[in-house]
């Protein structure tokens, strides 16, 4: 968790792992707001004249220097938000696939539309940089989320100030580093420590142009508020109640074991993970079966062990509330599957929280409604195609779906019915950079990675020249 006790001076990130103090940083005041928003302007107008070939350079240089310090780097990870450290530095395997595809088609992306020949006429129109970027990221995957933004901004020709989460501080400070030491100039990329209010006065400054914004619901209000009437561009990222389809003609042991780790897999704590189950009811008691299971070969503990495979929550908070998720279902009726005295670590009060997997849910249960961001999933039984993709639909959310089937012409069929950005089948809980990352509803708005990502870092300027008969 963190504790702001003083809003105005102080920053402290406290470890899942153990209740300690992590990290004390000072926070940003008023000069140095002003003096990072003056860099970035005027390292702005140099940046955006910079070869894009030479833009490239420096964005590889930084991702190589940024993997010279994987070891360092996930145990911090591990540290600051309860990731098991045998996983944690596979966060910058993502970080180099995302950077390294959108820095090998940033050249298409960004080349200047040509438009059919009109005698007498040159016309085309270029993309050009927004200025500069403010990008809020999350403690989830913390170099995930930000390099979303950051690489395709820079390439793009913005400067970006870097907000992270209290709870992943040290994730700018390595950022910050990998660019110093890809020697990029000063001001073209920046980090701040802000507390709330000064966060919201980075995102109504008329020296922002774009704001990128990865978190929950709650926040994605108080940016749009916050940029109100300054005419920003914005993209938010928001919450998630992903669901899964499980056909009756499904490969079983495929679909159980991708949904299980779709679900659990950082202590659930992702905006992608599946957090509802849709079974066809021939084989439902069958996949109960075997995703409890599956289940228990997880291993709960302290994220610093290497035998562990599911890690604390980020704080007691979120384990609270996902307990109280739990409790009104099983009052309401659900059965839950999972003994938590079978993961001793799992305590009350405390980030530690055993898996759980419910049956007998319906959509009048929070669990199955409100993100639950945590290690629990809930099966409900279904008896056709039409029932599972009307409870699919039945969300304020719509980041993902998945469907597990053997027809993968009538996945596609059902997937053209479903509302979410990005449709799977037999498959889930994974970012393709060569995709556009979108959701709908309350899942945000905007889009990231893929060819299109640039076009939300970028604004078109038409260039229409006529050429005179002398």
């Amino acid at each position: 968790m963190t504790n702001q006790h003083d809003e105005h001076t102080v920053l402290e990130t406290i470890s899942p792992a153990d209740d300690s103090i992590l990290v004390t940083q000072p926070l940003a005041n008023q000069k140095d707001i002003i003096e990072s928003l003056e860099r970035a302007n005027i390292a702005q107008s140099h940046w955006r004249q910079t070869p894009l070939a030479q833009r490239k350079t420096y964005c590889s240089r930084a991702i190589d220097a940024l993997l010279t310090h994987k070891e360092m780097i996930a145990s911090e990870i591990s540290w600051m938000m309860g990731r098991p450290i045998r996983y944690s530095s596979g966060e910058l395997s993502g970080v180099e696939e995302r950077a390294r595809y959108m820095i090998s088609i940033c050249d298409e992306a960004l080349a200047p539309i040509k438009l059919a020949d009109k005698p007498g006429f040159t016309r085309y129109i270029k993309h050009e940089p927004l200025g500069t970027v403010f990008v809020i990221a999350p403690w989830n995957y913390p170099y995930l989320t930000a390099i979303n933004s950051i690489i395709p901004a820079l390439l793009a020709g913005n400067t970006v100030i870097l907000k992270h989460s209290s709870q992943t501080p040290l994730c700018a400070e390595r950022l910050q580093q990998a660019f110093d030491e890809a020697g990029l100039p000063r001001g073209i990329f920046q980090h701040l420590f802000l507390n709330h209010s000064n966060t919201e006065q980075l995102i109504a400054s008329e020296q922002i142009q774009h704001v990128t914004f990865t978190g929950s619901v709650s926040g994605g209000k108080m940016v749009e508020k916050a940029a109100a009437g300054h005419f920003h561009n914005i993209g938010l990222e928001l919450g998630g109640k992903d669901p899964a389809y499980v056909r009756a003609d499904a490969n079983l042991e495929h679909a159980v074991k991708t949904i299980v780790d779709g679900a659990l897999f950082n202590s659930g704590q992702s905006c992608c993970g599946i957090e509802r189950i849709y079974v066809d009811a021939s084989i439902h008691d069958e996949f109960v079966v075997k995703a409890k299971q599956e289940i228990y070969t997880y291993q709960l503990g302290s994220p610093l062990e290497h035998d562990t495979t599911l890690g604390p929550l980020v704080r007691t908070t979120a384990a609270n509330f996902i307990r109280d998720q739990i409790q009104q279902a099983i009052e309401m009726g659900a059965t839950a599957h999972i003994n938590e005295s079978d993961f001793p670590a799992s305590q009350p009060d405390t980030p530690y929280l055993a898996p759980q997997l419910l049956t007998d849910v319906t959509h009048q249960m929070r669990v199955m409604t409100e993100e639950t961001f945590g290690p629990v999933v809930a099966v409900q039984k279904v008896h056709s195609d039409h029932e599972a993709i009307a409870l699919m639909n039945d969300s304020e959310f719509g980041l993902t779906a998945s469907i597990f089937t053997r027809n993968t012409d009538q996945a596609i069929e059902l997937g053209e019915q479903l509302d979410v950005g990005t449709f799977f089948v037999n498959r889930c809980d994974y970012l393709d950079p060569a995709l556009a990352w979108t959701g709908v509803k309350h899942s945000g708005r905007g889009y990231a990675l893929s060819k299109l990502g640039f076009e939300t870092l970028t604004r078109p300027k038409s260039f229409h020249i006529k050429h005179l008969q002398e």
